[in-house]
């Protein structure tokens, strides 16, 4: 059975994340990533998409699919460009605006990100509660946290900016594996940088709108990812 690998973004763990794709087990073996700094793992000092994405590429083998959302986009875009025996690439909203910088709705995201960076709460419910606004999430977390979130809360603050992530589209194009780039069509900004992804990856692109920034748990996601998984298997 092939493997599908996942890994999550900020915030919520693998676990949380990707809790709509266990029925995609029947067809595939899911493996879900658990990053380190978010639970059941121990709290980190500092969290870098770099370290991160070697992190990940050792846990790949060749044939796999990988999927990534938002900050864990990121991370597999660069983990999959060193990795060309894959068989598929799957992102989801990936805020990598280095490569759709100059779009005036990336210029003032990312200004926006910096100004919260600098100036916003130090304490991690608040900074959780003024980020997730500032990504389009309507999700209002119960206070005080739970223990699991309070901890993938302290981690958001400890992450290096994804906007820094120079991502290789170059050498992803020239990869053989097929790509994919989903988008949620709730923020101008993610759609810009989708936008590039789908072009500069010669990727296939899938908008499903209705589930903000969380677009793998839109009701139609499974079966789109589904289906494009399906076509990635048969160039092996």
């Amino acid at each position: 059975m092939e493997r599908l690998v996942l890994v999550h973004g900020s915030v919520t763990n693998g676990a949380t994340t990707w809790g709509a794709q266990r029925p995609l087990g029947e067809r595939y073996q899911i493996v879900v990533l658990e990053r380190p700094g978010f639970p059941p793992g121990p709290p980190v000092a500092r969290v870098d998409f770099e370290e991160h994405a070697d992190w990940v590429a050792a846990r790949l083998r060749p044939g796999d699919h990988l999927a990534g959302h938002s900050y864990g986009g990121v991370i597999s875009l660069l983990a999959a460009a060193g990795c060309p025996e894959l068989r598929s690439l799957t992102v989801i909203e990936p805020p990598c605006f280095d490569v759709a910088r100059g779009e005036p709705a990336v210029e003032a995201f990312v200004a926006e990100a910096i100004a919260l960076r600098r100036e916003g709460p130090s304490a991690p419910e608040p900074y959780l509660r003024l980020f997730l606004r500032a990504v389009g999430s309507t999700y209002e977390p119960p206070s005080p946290l739970p223990p699991a979130l309070a901890q993938g809360a302290r981690t958001l603050l400890l992450e290096r900016p994804p906007y820094e992530a120079k991502i290789p589209l170059a050498r992803l194009r020239a990869l053989p594996f097929r790509k994919l780039v989903v988008s949620g069509a709730h923020h101008p900004a993610f759609d810009a940088v989708c936008d590039v992804l789908e072009r500069e990856l010669d990727a296939e692109r899938v908008v499903l709108p209705g589930a903000g920034h969380a677009v793998q748990r839109a009701p139609s996601f499974n079966e789109r990812l589904l289906a494009f998984l399906e076509r990635a298997s048969e160039l092996k």
